[in-house]
């Protein structure tokens, strides 16, 4: 991944409708995300139908008070869509891939191909889930919104455990929505000088519904945005209260496009044409032949066709060795040493 990848997470957005759903892998390849990532679970491989209040979302979420099964039955994509989904999007030319949640899930999976998987901010703390989707030997991204540092250590580990070296690791505020002041971007740098040595990428997984982070994170470093999107808010959707629409997703993939532009490389060299703009030593008023150079006669003014202003102190009280007119730009052949 050369230039920063940027996925478009489908999630819930669907609202259960495959052809919503398609119509979101199109529009997001024409918002121009490199990817359309998507959810491979069932309500009963993520959690229990128990109604005590364990199983009772609470938090500050879109979802608080309501039963964790109930909401991901809502929320699932149909498994049986899922190939469908992906022939299109390979149609179209859009990566495709998802997040498992379960062995079961990371099977299903590797029967379409998929080319990478992505783990959850709350699955990141299950070693076992990572070890075993690393084994398959794709391409490894982690959200670790809820991890500890040792614990996003181990989940690098685990991965490179089974011999998977190609882990990359999103900063994420597992709040849905998330708030702008929460996000803590400078995490990016921290993380980027934590585990880049071992070879880790760093990338953001934003809840917000700003367009700012992930442009502050790409100034940062990262190497993969992920997103929320969603056609229309409208339409419902338990995630969508924290996507973006396709005129906001596009507006955030230029963005993050032209921050990419304006990072560049590092660069010293100076552009002479421009420099010619500059400042030098020019005559501003006639010198004759054996005249001393003064303030009154010798300025540093614009544009830069005479000496560096850094000889001024230098030839003030040193002598003209010919006439000298006003406008002409001092040079060095012009002033006698003595």
């Amino acid at each position: 991944m050369n230039s920063v990848y940027i996925i478009a997470e489908m999630s819930a957005n669907h609202c259960g409708d495959k052809k919503l759903a398609k119509k979101i892998i199109e529009e997001a390849k024409a918002c121009g995300a490199d990817a359309v990532k998507i959810q491979t679970y069932t309500a009963d491989t993520i959690t229990l139908d128990c109604k005590n209040d364990y199983f009772k979302i609470s938090g500050g979420t879109l979802w608080d008070n309501r039963y964790m099964y109930d909401v991901y039955k809502s929320a699932s994509t149909p498994w049986e869509w899922q190939k469908e989904l992906k022939d299109y999007a390979d149609k179209i030319g859009i990566d495709f891939f998802s997040t498992p949640f379960d062995y079961t899930a990371v099977d299903f999976l590797e029967s379409l191909n998929v080319q990478m998987y992505k783990i959850a901010s709350f699955e990141a703390i299950d070693f076992p889930l990572i070890k075993y989707t690393a084994s398959k030997m794709k391409p490894m991204i982690i959200s670790v919104g809820i991890s500890t540092l040792e614990e996003i250590q181990e989940a690098i580990n685990t991965c490179k455990s089974v011999g998977n070296n190609d882990i990359t690791i999103l900063k994420c505020t597992s709040s849905y929505p998330a708030k702008v002041e929460d996000m803590n971007l400078l995490t990016i740098k921290d993380m980027i000088e934590r585990f880049s040595p071992q070879g880790v990428k760093i990338g953001l997984s934003d809840h917000s519904i700003s367009i700012v982070p992930p442009i502050c994170a790409v100034a940062m470093g990262a190497r993969v945005i992920e997103k929320h999107f969603t056609l229309d808010r409208s339409l419902g959707g338990e995630d969508s209260g924290f996507s973006l629409n396709k005129e906001e997703f596009k507006l955030m993939v230029e963005k993050v496009r032209e921050t990419e532009l304006a990072i560049g490389n590092i660069n010293y060299n100076v552009n002479e044409n421009l420099r010619k703009g500059a400042r030098s030593l020019f005559v501003v008023k006639d010198i004759k032949k054996g005249e001393k150079f003064t303030p009154e006669n010798v300025r540093s003014i614009r544009p830069n066709y005479g000496l560096h202003p850094r000889y001024y102190s230098d030839i003030i009280g040193k002598t003209s060795n010919k006439d000298l007119k006003f406008g002409d730009a001092l040079r060095k052949d012009d002033i006698t040493d003595t």
